[in-house]
């Protein structure tokens, strides 16, 4: 009986393909969707401790007021906005638009860079106003 596996290419991996911007924000689009889940359970809590009574509330405001609570509370403006500047990335393409090589990969790098650039505007302004 002959082997037939043995004569099948290799499916490619990524060993195989080259790293590109477009891939990387694609990753980076998954893990922000799974980041705001656990964002939501934070947002979740909030709501909760605010319908809880004053006492509950004031203590998860005391932790979101602490270092690390501010630390998870950008990173979860950072997702939120980097996860919506690429659904609307994704939102184009289903449309038909922005296949081309150069544009896609331009859009990629835009993307990384306006959701940073976006979420540092949005904790200037909430400083400001607060």
């Amino acid at each position: 009986m002959a082997n037939v596996t043995k004569n099948r290419p290799l499916s490619p991996h990524l060993q195989i393909y080259k790293f590109i911007p477009t891939m990387a924000m694609s990753i980076m689009h998954r893990i922000t969707g799974a980041a705001l889940y656990f964002g939501t359970v934070l947002v979740a809590a909030w709501l909760i401790a605010a319908a809880s009574g004053e006492e509950n509330f004031n203590e998860v405001n005391g932790l979101f007021g602490s270092l690390v609570g501010q630390i998870i509370l950008f990173g979860y403006t950072w997702a939120l906005l980097h996860h919506l500047l690429g659904g609307l990335r994704h939102m184009m393409w289903d449309l038909g638009y922005g296949f081309e090589k150069e544009f896609s990969t331009m859009l990629a790098k835009a993307n990384l860079v306006a959701s940073i650039g976006l979420t540092v505007l949005v904790w200037i302004v909430v400083l400001l106003v607060r």
